[in-house]
């Protein structure tokens, strides 16, 4: 029998997701306006409260769901149009029908339909709403049959070509021990509450979304076959069709009831710019780093830090990790337009940003592994001004490395992520209280790397005295001058005492210059000393260090200053640092700090590979990022590499931008070398990923280097244990 304690679920998580320390941006999210609940379509109603997607679930009771079928422009040239080039109509007819893996009908469900006011169908399902695969919505129109599930977790269900992509494409991959196994899971058919059964409730919407045009003219074929070529949109749904195999035992919670995490966030983008006329094709590169951000209001100054909230509770049995964070960041951009001409778009070019996430359930994998669907708020700068933007995301499969708990009152003191997320920069027309969109000013495709590491009250910097570290990073430096772009990766040491930092760093440069050429430079040495210094927090109650850090070149930055390099954090034990570097020496970018280690190197096991690689050619851009690839460790001295990547890449002298491929690569085979103090090398011809593992030995942070003929890339990959 089913029940609709979806949305019920879906409540207790937007009231209790993000309810740790409410200084942080988690608070400021709560806070921002959603102006635009009420509407339907989202040509009109742009708000930064949404992530993307309209809810048409007014006048509904529990058991109800709306149909809204939308088609692409080459169908009809009737109906609303609505985002993504499709139109709503008013289907000839609707059914209702229990389907298995071959897509067979199987009979109705007990159901009753009504039609509203508006003229659009209300299926009321007797039993309670669906949760599983297993019953399905089709609306005809014409010549045109979609279907959608009915699992859906805003109750508009929507059927278009987005839809009948996920029926067409999950559903008929399981087997039907697979598909069993799901509906078990949807049953409860062990006795043991599965979390998993909401996976089909989240997916079911989040392919909504996604902000992917379909072409004017297109029918449904070609709009299923674009569909289909867009890896990010198609490796998501295949992701969370996995997910979605996981039993009972794989759903669980943290230790504790809640934990807070500084976030120290990297974004690397390639995208295509409309904004300036005259620009107008060009492609673009943009780096994304996170950033405090000062609030101004009635009750004086308040600081938001860039966040991630892990809750934990119990609802109805169930155990559930929610999850939601909030990152304020600053962009810069670099515009490479044909015949090598070079413009940079500082942060001062935008309004500082934010990259929020919509609280939702995750599943806990064997203490190791963090897995969800995510999805992510639009948000809105320019507001009051002749330049209003609305920033759009595509939702993205998080796959994240926790560390084990120390204890059973405590979080795990870090949660490693990489993930691809695509988007666009969108003109917004104000018209009274509404925001209606108008031309797309970006398209951007956005690799990141996101590092976690738990807060700790009292945190106290001189616990790092006297430690040694092995570091690498990875950084962007853009300029109007004779090298517009350079990429900087380095790899070194660490010696803290007393703040002081004396280290021993070797570093590589890929660079652009103003005429087109690439170049790399492997000769860098940097042996200058620097300084670590605990940056205290303002709460809201006091002044607290909560375990974020200031680094500089010599004089340690004030607790609200911008220091010299940039602003960091680290875990509560000291043993892993990580810092976004800000207008450094180095540029903009991530630096990643482990403590040396005296362990044996892992001899076997396989890892999740993520990160990213950027790709400088004579006439060409690329944006590699590794899509949970894996790194598998065959013996002490032998690797190999199974590469899975989402790739964008730039033609200048085309001005296109190509939108992201899914590529699964050979095998390549590596040569593993440890080389000391927790130091490795993988190595295979002019490809080498070099960095250190982590004293648990379930961790590695590698620099990425190598050269695919006149193709020079550069950057930092991640790879995590996998249970």
């Amino acid at each position: 029998m089913r029940f609709s304690f979806g949305l019920l679920l879906c409540s207790t998580l937007l009231i209790t997701a993000g309810c740790g320390s409410g200084e942080d941006a988690l608070q400021g999210a709560r806070t921002q306006p959603n102006d635009f609940a009420g509407s339907s379509n989202p040509v009109d109603d742009f708000s930064s409260g949404s992530t993307g997607d309209s809810t048409n679930a007014r006048g509904l009771e529990t058991n109800e769901v709306r149909i809204t079928m939308e088609v692409p422009d080459g169908v009809t040239s009737d109906g609303e149009l609505t985002r993504r080039n499709l139109r709503i109509v008013q289907p000839d007819r609707v059914s209702v029908y229990a389907t298995n893996t071959a897509l067979q009908t199987l009979g109705e469900p007990p159901i009753s339909t009504r039609t509203d006011s508006e003229g659009f169908t209300i299926i009321a399902f007797t039993d309670g709403l669906p949760l599983g695969p297993d019953v399905i919505i089709e609306a005809v129109y014409g010549n045109t049959r979609m279907r959608a599930l009915a699992a859906d977790a805003d109750r508009d269900v929507k059927v278009n070509p987005f839809s009948e992509y996920l029926v067409r494409n999950t559903l008929s991959n399981y087997t039907p021990g697979e598909f069993q196994t799901i509906l078990d899971c949807v049953a409860d058919a062990n006795g043991e509450l599965c979390l998993n059964k909401y996976v089909w409730s989240t997916l079911a919407d989040q392919v909504h979304d996604f902000e992917i045009d379909i072409p004017s003219g297109a029918d449904l074929q070609e709009a299923l076959d674009l569909l289909s070529a867009r890896g990010d949109f198609a490796r998501y749904v295949s992701a969370m069709a996995d997910y979605a195999v996981l039993d009972e035992s794989s759903s669980g919670k943290i230790s504790a009831s809640s934990a807070d995490y500084n976030s120290v966030f990297l974004g690397i983008e390639l995208d295509q710019t409309f904004l300036e006329a005259s620009l107008a094709d060009s492609g673009q590169w943009g780096v994304r780093t996170a950033q405090e951000e000062v609030l101004e209001d009635d009750n004086g100054t308040g600081y938001v830090y860039p966040a991630l909230t892990l809750t934990s509770f119990d609802a109805f049995n169930i155990r559930v990790t929610s999850l939601a964070n909030d990152i304020p960041y600053d962009r810069e951009a670099l515009i490479h337009q044909d015949g090598n001409n070079f413009f940079v778009r500082g942060s001062e070019a935008w309004e500082r940003n934010t990259h929020s996430s919509s609280p939702g359930a995750a599943t806990l994998l064997k203490d190791t592994r963090l897995l969800a669907g995510r999805a992510l708020f639009q948000s809105i700068t320019g507001r009051g001004s002749s330049k209003i933007i609305g920033w759009t995301r595509n939702p993205y499969y998080l796959n994240a490395f926790t560390s084990l708990p120390v204890d059973e009152t405590t979080g795990p003191d870090r949660v490693i992520s990489g993930y691809f997320s695509a988007g666009k920069a969108i003109e917004l027309e104000a018209e009274g209280d509404q925001l209606r969109r108008l031309g797309t000013l970006e398209d951007q495709y956005l690799s990141v790397l996101e590092i976690n590491l738990l807060r700790k009250e009292g945190f106290d910097a001189s616990s790092l005295n006297g430690r040694n570290y092995n570091i690498l990073y990875l950084a962007t430096r853009f300029s109007d001058g004779a090298v517009p772009m350079a990429i900087e990766t380095g790899l070194g040491q660490w010696q803290v005492n007393s703040g002081t930092v004396s280290q021993s760093q070797m570093y590589t440069t890929v660079r652009r210059g103003d005429a087109g050429g690439v170049a790399t430079d492997n000769t860098g040495i940097r042996t200058d000393s620097w300084t670590l210094s605990s940056r205290t927090s303002r709460l809201s109650t006091k002044n607290e260090d909560i375990g974020r850090l200031n680094l500089d070149i010599n004089t340690a930055s004030g607790d609200f200053e911008q220091p010299d390099i940039g602003i960091g954090a680290s875990t509560p034990d000291g043993t892993l640092m990580a810092f976004n570097l800000d207008d450094s020496p180095m540029g903009d970018g991530l630096l990643i700090a482990a403590e040396q280690t005296t362990n044996s190197a892992p001899s076997t096991g396989q890892f999740r590979l993520q990160g990213v690689a950027l790709g400088l050619g004579p006439d060409t851009n690329r944006l590699r990022h590794f899509d949970n690839a894996l790194l598998t460790i065959d013996a002490s001295t032998t690797a190999t590499l199974s590469p899975i990547t989402l790739t964008s890449r730039h033609s200048v002298n085309n001005e296109t931008v190509t939108t992201p491929e899914l590529q699964a690569d050979p095998d390549i085979a590596l040569t593993y070398t440890q080389t000391g103090d927790g130091r490795v090398r993988f190595s295979a011809g002019s490809l080498v990923l070099e960095g250190f593992y982590t004293g648990s030995q379930d961790q590695f942070f590698l620099r990425f280097r190598t050269t695919d003929g006149s193709e020079e890339q550069a950057g930092l990959v991640i790879a995590t244990r996998a249970p």
